[in-house]
């Protein structure tokens, strides 16, 4: 008879205790050509995350010539006065780096990550890509194609087509918010080189750029670093600008996409409110948690769990544009999906859990949960290199403070039920919320119109 080999168990580890965490300060400086740089040494993060945040905004395209920043951001990885695209693909990858790059209404942005130990060659790409991008016609003309290609895979989908029709809503239509951040069918079609660079060289300087430097940077002399890559890129002196104030039309309406057919309606309610430098911003952010940013939200209890609707909607607020004289502004939203059968009775309910929220407000619980899972679960969330360096690129393109982000978790920690409730009521306000639904009008426009939560519009859907 065989004897059963014994199995021996190690004792189960135990948890130690927690440490106190916040988010990290960077170090401030500049270049002699004027950059502005912020570094964060984090041990033990050995991809280097690098931002580099340029002073060409949306606002700034020219006339007609929509989509030109992000054209620009785009080629700036097809080659330098050194390397042709091709070569300059094939030393990123030698590098073991990423590059990309893209436009948004405050400006063109690029992250670089690379492993630290060749942080010196991927700066020195990344510089060249800055310093003297080629911008050639063909390669030029080859991301025009491929944004030309995107539009109508865009205009198909239902969550881009509803973000499309929102911003032309809110927004005048002379104001840039009004339009795809980037471009039309018919302004992409005008991009051409010379566009591109012509709108590089009134706006790529760096006097007017910040670089952000995040990673393990134990036995790197990022000084010498730094001022031979980026260092040597060379440019006019910063040129005030005037930034227009971002002004809505938050009258509560629907529109309607029509989309035949539908089996689904996407839902997207909008409308401005505050940014970051305005004091209520963490007590916004609590309460848009407590409406719909996560499983347990009033929002998905309501739609999801008790009606079975659909399968998320969530409440959001997202910064357009942040300026300290109040000038800027967030886009406050809820979004989701719903079966059209049922799109009057989920806009039914969905306006009953507002009214709700108004008349009662949020619970001691849900703000507690809120806050355990914003504040908590901070840590983690910033455990890459390029998590810290995207949010500190946040705070220099919306001109706060570096300890802003450390000093939100303290806010939001210390913010209490009541004041919660105050915010969230008053950044989604029932009778001020534009309605967007793309779906099929036949089937939805009666019920909806039966609500009384606006004048019903349908459009085409293009």
């Amino acid at each position: 008879m065989t004897e059963l080999a014994t199995m021996e168990f190690h004792a189960r580890p135990q948890a130690g205790e927690p440490k106190p965490w916040a988010f990290p300060a960077p170090e401030r400086g500049s270049l002699g050509n004027g950059l502005t740089v912020l570094r964060c040494h984090r041990p033990g993060q050995q991809v280097v995350a690098v931002e580099v945040l340029l002073d060409a905004p949306l606002d700034a395209e020219p006339a007609g010539l929509d989509g030109v920043a992000t054209i620009m951001a785009r080629a700036f990885s097809e080659g330098t006065d050194k390397h042709s695209a091709e070569d300059f693909a094939a030393e990123l990858e030698r590098c073991g780096a990423t590059l990309d790059a893209y436009a948004d209404h405050p400006g063109v942005r690029l992250s670089l990550e690379v492993p630290a130990s060749r942080l010196a060659k991927a700066l020195g790409l990344l510089a060249d890509a800055l310093r003297a991008p080629a911008f050639a016609d063909g390669e030029v003309e080859r991301l025009v194609r491929n944004r030309l290609d995107e539009i109508p895979h865009e205009l198909a989908n239902p969550s881009r087509r509803a973000a499309k029709e929102l911003s032309k809503e809110l927004f005048p239509a002379d104001s840039r918010m009004s339009r795809p951040r980037q471009g039309t069918e018919e302004t992409v079609e005008a991009v051409d080189s010379a566009a591109v660079r012509a709108f590089y060289e009134r706006h790529v300087r760096p006097a007017t750029a910040t670089a952000v430097v995040v990673g393990d940077l134990t036995g790197l002399d990022l000084d010498a670093l730094l001022g031979d890559t980026l260092g040597a890129w060379t440019g006019s002196a910063a040129q005030p600008r005037p930034v227009p104030a971002v002004t809505a039309d938050d009258r509560g309406r629907v529109v309607i996409v029509d989309r035949p057919g539908a089996v689904q309606t996407q839902l997207l309610i909008g409308r401005t409110g505050s940014d970051r430098h305005d004091r209520v911003w963490p007590a916004q952010v609590l309460g848009t948690y407590c409406l719909g940013g996560t499983l347990t939200s009033r929002l998905d209890r309501v739609l999801r769990e008790e009606k079975g609707y659909t399968y998320g909607v969530r409440a959001f607020g997202q910064v357009l544009r942040s300026a300290p004289d109040g000038t800027g502004a967030a886009m406050l939203a809820i979004s989701g999906s719903v079966d059209t059968p049922n799109t009057g009775p989920a806009l039914e309910d969905l306006w009953t859990v507002l009214r709700t929220l108004a008349a009662e407000g949020l619970t001691d619980a849900e703000r507690d949960v809120a806050v355990q899972n914003l504040v908590g679960v901070a840590p983690l969330k910033y455990e890459t290199a390029a998590a810290v360096a995207s949010t500190l690129a946040d705070q220099v393109e919306q001109h706060l403070p570096d300890d802003f982000q450390a000093a939100l978790y303290r806010r939001l920690a210390a913010t209490g039920t009541v004041e919660a409730t105050a915010a969230v009521v008053s950044a989604f306000p029932v009778d001020g919320l534009v309605t967007i639904l793309v779906g099929d009008a036949a089937q939805i426009k009666d019920p909806v119109e039966a609500l009384g939560i606006g004048e019903v519009t349908v459009v085409a859907a293009e």
